[in-house]
């Protein structure tokens, strides 16, 4: 469960959140919608400990986000995936080698290494892709080979931020097929995104921000600025 309990977030010159509410259940999928500077970077930066609310709390389960110590933000963000609309990818290693170092980096062993890396890629649809360098992808395989890193140390939640910002409409569904097929395995997805048709098609819960206020909240929303 994600939890928003009042949360403000002020800068000098500007007001990113104000006296922000809302839950999000586990296995929910919930998408966040709003103009330039609505605050929907910020408040994921929130979720990921990136950023500090100036008043309120946000809470991953029962535990206030910003008042994990700084020995445990690793384990806390493992159970955190993360995919954005640059891919952040690394060019000079293979699919295979970009889903290990980060099975790595959180202490998987050789053996689960070379077991779930395939399983991934299948899922993804880009089993035929596994020694292919980023560079040999298309857009649309880019950001599904994101998704598997994202997914393969199996998160309780994924944060998408504008997955869909650098791709045609085709590739653009298929990755939120993708998501929908990982949400219905059980993962918490909070997603943001300015593409109407995606949200309009999708039919789930739809929180609008404006000027970093929290103004809609719909269980089967639209698109609605």
């Amino acid at each position: 469960m994600i939890y928003f309990d009042k949360v403000s977030k002020i800068y000098p010159n500007s007001v990113a959140l104000e006296e922000v509410t809302f839950i999000v259940e586990p296995g929910e999928f919930v998408s966040i919608v709003g103009q330039s500077g609505a605050g929907k970077t910020t408040l994921l930066k929130m979720i990921l400990a990136e950023d500090v609310p100036t008043s309120g709390n946000v809470y991953f389960d029962s535990m206030d986000i910003h008042k994990v110590s700084k020995s445990k933000l690793p384990s806390f963000r493992r159970r955190i995936g993360s995919v954005f609309q640059d891919f952040r990818l690394l060019p000079n290693k293979t699919a295979y080698e970009n889903i290990a170092f980060t099975m790595e980096a959180s202490g998987r062993s050789d053996e689960e290494i070379r077991s779930d890396i395939p399983h991934v890629l299948d899922l993804v649809g880009l089993g035929d892709k596994i020694f292919s360098f980023p560079r040999q992808l298309s857009g649309g395989e880019r950001q599904r080979l994101a998704i598997a890193r994202a997914i393969i140390n199996q998160p309780d939640l994924l944060i998408v931020d504008e997955p869909t910002g650098n791709l045609d409409p085709i590739s653009a569904a298929e990755v939120i097929e993708i998501f929908k097929k990982i949400n219905e395995i059980g993962t918490t997805i909070i997603l943001t995104t300015h593409n109407k048709n995606i949200i309009d098609n999708l039919g789930r819960r739809v929180i609008t921000l404006d000027k970093g206020r929290l103004i809609r909240d719909d269980k089967t929303g639209k698109y609605a600025l």
